[in-house]
């Protein structure tokens, strides 16, 4: 079993930035990618950013270029560095890993931008 514990959440205005964490724990070491999806309010969750052990990553057409997802590797946390934060980025965003045919979700910490 994986356990993910989020953090960095929190409210911001335009232009502004934030940083979120997700810790992993317990079978860690069968962890082969991790990601960051987010929902906002009446809309379908969504990826934002994903990465596997090996480094590759990929993200939504509509953070290109302003978000970086990275992984400790060793550790199995994860980060959304979220730069130039615009109003449509508000939603829960939800840490994610994937290990062996399993996925496990955080608990969700919430992102507001405000005009």
């Amino acid at each position: 079993q994986v356990q993910l514990v989020e953090s960095g959440g929190g409210l911001v205005q335009v232009g502004g930035s934030l940083r979120l964490s997700c810790a992993a724990s317990g079978s860690i070491f069968s962890i082969v990618g991790m990601g960051w999806y987010r929902q906002a309010p009446g809309k379908q969750r969504e990826l934002v950013a994903g990465i596997l052990s090996d480094g590759r990553t990929n993200y939504a057409d509509s953070v290109k270029g302003r978000f970086t997802i990275s992984m400790d590797n060793v550790k199995k946390t994860v980060y959304l560095q979220m730069n130039n934060l615009k109003p449509e980025d508000t939603a829960v965003y939800y840490c994610n890993a994937r290990y062996g045919f399993r996925e496990a979700w955080g608990q969700g910490t919430q992102v507001t931008v405000s005009s």
